[in-house]
């Protein structure tokens, strides 16, 4: 099994795919007015309206209850990070802070409210794991 990608649902297409090309230096894929995605080597965050659950059946787009995941992206420096993403979004939840398991984390969130944790491993067990 491999994990190819990450759906993300959104009530404004235009401003979640705007926010993730910012926050990702991509250039998003768009398919049709409802569906783009922004590929990278390992990921491809795909980016739908909330018109495209509807071709998954009924009562599949309230989604103000599930905010229960953290997209997280490693990135080469979480504090020249936290610079770029405080021009995108106030909605820090959390500045740069180094974790007790090792990563260097800002925690903030995306248009629609879904969490994004960008990292940087800083200890020597956390640059370990990542450099396998």
């Amino acid at each position: 099994m491999k994990l190819t990608s990450l759906r993300l649902i959104t009530k404004d297409i235009r401003t979640s795919v705007h926010f993730y090309e910012k926050v990702m230096g991509l250039t998003a894929q768009w398919y049709t007015e409802d569906f783009a995605e922004l590929v990278t080597d390992s990921i491809t965050i795909a980016i739908g309206s909330t018109r495209t659950m509807q071709m998954f059946g009924e009562q599949l787009t309230d989604f103000a209850s599930q905010k229960n995941t953290i997209i997280e992206f490693m990135v080469p420096n979480v504090d020249e990070g936290y610079e770029s993403i405080k021009e995108l979004t106030n909605d820090i939840v959390q500045a740069p802070t180094t974790m007790p398991w090792g990563n260097r984390s800002l925690l903030f969130r995306d248009p629609d409210g879904n969490l994004i944790n960008f990292f940087t491993p800083v200890s020597a067990e956390a640059i370990q794991k990542f450099n396998q």
